[in-house]
Formats: C-alpha cells, sequence, structure tokens
C-alpha cells in the first residue's frame, strides 16, 4: 500500500513535465511563438546631414523684338473683295475705290414700292407726315423720331474718308433687296436718299456677297463704307417698314 502511494506522486510529476513540454512545443511551433522566439532584427543607424549646394540664379535672354512690331495696328476692315477664306484687307485708300458706295436698278431686280425720280429732284413735296431720321456722323448713330418722341436708337457706319454727304434729305426710294452692280453685292432694306451723278445713295443693311457672307460685320460703329449709312440686318428691316417715301433724312456731324 505505501509502495502504490509513492509511485502515484511520481506519477504526477512526470505527467506534468510532459503537459509542459508539450505545451512548450506547440507553442514554439505557433506563429506567436516564432515571432517572441526569433532573435530581434539588426536595425540600421540611420546616418544623415545637412549639405548645402549651391544653386546658380537663373538667366532670362531678352527677345530681340523688332521697335514696329510693339506698335498694335487697329483692326483692318474687310473690303468688297475680302472672302470667308482670305485675310481682311487695309482700308482702301480714295484712289483704290469709288467715293461713294451707291445703287444701280438693274434688269429683272425686283422694285416693289421704287419711285423713279431724277438727279436732282427730291420726292418729298407731298409728305405731310411727322417722321424724321437724323444721322449723326460724329457718333456714327442714327436716331428715328416720329414727333417728338425717339423711336429707335441705332448704332450706324458712315462712309470712309468723309464720303458721306451731309445735308437735309428725303427717302426717295424703298426697294427690299437693292443690287449694286459696280461691286456684285446685294443691299437689303434699301432706303435711297440722295443721287450721286446717275447713281442712288441711301441707307441699307450690311451687305451680302456674292458667295452669301455678310461684309463689314463687327465693324458697325465706325465708318466703313463709301458713301452709304449702313445699319445692322435687324435694325435696317424696322427701319425700312417704319420709313415713308418722302420721311426726312438729316445727315450733320
Amino acid at each position: 500500500m505505501k509502495t502504490r502511494i509513492r509511485i502515484f506522486p511520481s506519477l504526477l510529476l512526470i505527467l506534468s513535465f510532459v503537459g509542459i513540454g508539450l505545451a512548450l512545443f506547440f507553442f514554439a511551433a505557433s506563429p506567436a511563438g516564432a515571432s517572441f522566439f526569433a532573435p530581434p532584427a539588426p536595425t540600421q543607424e540611420a546616418l544623415w546631414a545637412y549639405a548645402y549646394i549651391p544653386r546658380a540664379a537663373p538667366t532670362v535672354t531678352p527677345l530681340s523684338i523688332p521697335t514696329e512690331t510693339l506698335i498694335a495696328s487697329p483692326t483692318p476692315i474687310p473690303t468688297l473683295e475680302s472672302t470667308p477664306t482670305e485675310s481682311p484687307t487695309l482700308e482702301p485708300t480714295a484712289t483704290e475705290a469709288p467715293g461713294e458706295m451707291v445703287m444701280e436698278i438693274v434688269e429683272n431686280t425686283p422694285t416693289p414700292e421704287y419711285v423713279a425720280v431724277e438727279p436732282g429732284y427730291a420726292s418729298d413735296s407731298s409728305y405731310s407726315g411727322s417722321k424724321y431720321i437724323l444721322v449723326d456722323i460724329s457718333e456714327q448713330h442714327m436716331y428715328v423720331y416720329e414727333g417728338d418722341t425717339l423711336i429707335y436708337s441705332f448704332v450706324a457706319s458712315t462712309g470712309m474718308n468723309n464720303a458721306t454727304r451731309t445735308g437735309l434729305f428725303h427717302v426717295q426710294s424703298k426697294i427690299p433687296n437693292a443690287y449694286g452692280s459696280t461691286w456684285n453685292i446685294w443691299m437689303p432694306s434699301w432706303l435711297g436718299i440722295y443721287w450721286a451723278g446717275g447713281l442712288e445713295n441711301g441707307i441699307h443693311a450690311l451687305p451680302i456677297l456674292p458667295n452669301g457672307s455678310t461684309l463689314w460685320a463687327g465693324f458697325l460703329g465706325r465708318p466703313v463704307s463709301y458713301g452709304c449709312v449702313v445699319l445692322g440686318s435687324y435694325e435696317a428691316q424696322l427701319l425700312y417698314d417704319w420709313a415713308e417715301l418722302g420721311t426726312p433724312v438729316e445727315i450733320r456731324w
């Protein structure tokens, strides 16, 4: 009996050591145990210091630009020879083009409401209305009155080189779309106001070139024509519908 009692504690002690050994074995085999028993990774000492590197200042080479290119020139006014595929040319001198833009009546041109008048004759003797058109060359502007009331105020363009004649005139013809054979252009909303020799000068919308493009678009408000008073297309149509044959037209500075 005493021998059994002595063997039992020894067996318990052996089993305890075996259990502890197994636990240590499984712990060492696990990832946590591997990181625990692994030797620390060597670290690299950070070695650094400030270094001064001189930097040369950038050099700027001035551009060599001719003096004449530094002078801005005004936007050239397209002439009657301009097309959408060509660059606008400079304003023509008085010797390069006729002094006035005038209108000719050609065959097969529709001319409703047209009144045939002779040079030096005005068809205003029977006009008794209160309509009045004022063109101010210095302002490049047109003022349209009915009695004392200002009906319209339009930006306008008159002739280059003072080609637009000043004075008191009258609407002597109305043509929905006049043709200028001298330049092969159409002038919508034509209101003839005076004669220049055997040709008529007047008020009209921006001219239309044979290719369908609009001449002088974007240049209203400065002298561009050869004598006529030019309005925008919409404004010219308003004036054409409003004006009557015989309506006084005053052009002044």
